[in-house]
């Protein structure tokens, strides 16, 4: 995948790349001689800048100017060569600090993300709002409300509750409604539309008529597009870059960003990634790094964070920063929406007994 370098280029590519993201400039060779008090010769470290700069991982804007990383470069250093970095334990502790605060709220945990992350990076963030691969159920609700009009109230997996009106062939009393949804969610507990699906020769008549409404919710729930809650914050940080302005587009244009995201954080991904330079997929990120890391669990219910900047940025910070605060949301999340004790302490329980 990349071209292999001696022990020494390795080092002289890594020294040019924290030169150059530190204070933004071209890196001479008698500069990496005196900032890193090298015990070898200035010629010795402009030969091997050369043989790097053959290579394609260092570029020389002029002449007389020193060397840049190019898109390879920073891939090598990021796959290859980036330390392990942790955020400074204060900053740490403030950020969950701030978690804690909007604990129960998971809107305040986007926003709160987002800005975190903008923060850290001095660039734009981006948030997804956690969502399931499959939308499963959790609980339904069956209330009489006038002769033959009944309200169906359904909670799927993750919190999301959808109502409907169901108008039966003849009026039924409440007792017969409760049971038939005590029947249902003892029969359909944390299925999908196709688990559902399998089980509706079991059913009675008004059973048959109550899954057929919530396997209509759970199918249109499954199509609908996977980043359809989406946070940002930072624009501004990016805005004044050049190289980085086209990527406004793609923050903004919400199919766009949908498109980058589906195609990074595949259910197989893992871990924190690291895209440089849009991998030749998208123009608009040519200029523009994006990290990012999925959080929650892939097989339940999960989203989204992301840092998007310049290619020169602090790699080993944001990486970090995108790492902790994942750890974080994931843990949340599993804490008071995956393991929530009670499967219908979202739904507002009514009084039928009048």
């Amino acid at each position: 995948m990349f071209p292999s370098l001696t022990d020494r280029q390795q080092h002289i590519l890594a020294m040019v790349v924290r030169s150059h993201i530190e204070n933004g400039r071209p890196v001479g060779s008698k500069t990496l001689v005196d900032e890193y008090e090298l015990d070898v010769s200035s010629a010795t470290v402009r030969n091997e800048m050369a043989a790097l700069a053959e290579l394609g991982y260092i570029m020389q804007l002029h002449t007389s100017a020193g060397r840049i990383p190019t898109e390879l470069g920073y891939r090598y250093f990021v796959q290859k060569l980036l330390r392990e970095f942790h955020l400074p334990f204060h900053e740490q502790q403030m950020i969950r600090h701030q978690f804690h605060q909007a604990r129960l709220d998971l809107n305040q945990w986007m926003r709160l993300a987002a800005a975190i992350l903008a923060r850290t990076s001095h660039g734009a963030s981006v948030v997804t709002a956690p969502q399931p691969q499959l939308n499963r159920f959790k609980h339904v609700q069956l209330i009489s409300t006038q002769g033959r009009l009944v309200l169906m109230i359904l909670v799927l997996f993750g919190g999301e509750v959808q109502q409907q009106m169901l108008t039966l062939a003849e009026p039924l009393p409440q007792a017969r409604l409760s049971a038939a949804a005590d029947r249902l969610n003892a029969l359909f507990e944390n299925e999908d539309s196709g688990g559902i699906a399998s089980r509706l020769n079991q059913l009675d008549t008004l059973e048959f008529e109550v899954t057929r409404l919530v396997l209509d919710i759970l199918r249109r729930a499954d199509e609908r597009p996977f980043h359809s809650n989406i946070y940002r914050d930072g624009l501004l940080n990016i805005m004044d870059d050049e190289g980085t302005r086209s990527a406004v587009r793609v923050l903004e244009e919400r199919t766009l960003l949908a498109n980058v995201l589906s195609h990074t954080q595949t259910p197989s991904a893992s871990g924190v990634q690291v895209v440089i330079g849009g991998e030749g997929r998208w123009e608009e990120l040519k200029d523009c790094t994006i990290i990012l890391s999925r959080y929650g669990t892939t097989d339940q219910l999960s989203g989204t964070i992301a840092v998007i900047g310049p290619m020169r940025m602090p790699y080993a910070r944001n990486v970090a920063a995108v790492r902790y605060v994942a750890d974080l949301m994931s843990g949340f999340l599993g804490d008071y929406y995956l393991s929530a004790p009670n499967p219908d302490s979202n739904v507002e329980e009514v009084n039928t007994s009048e």
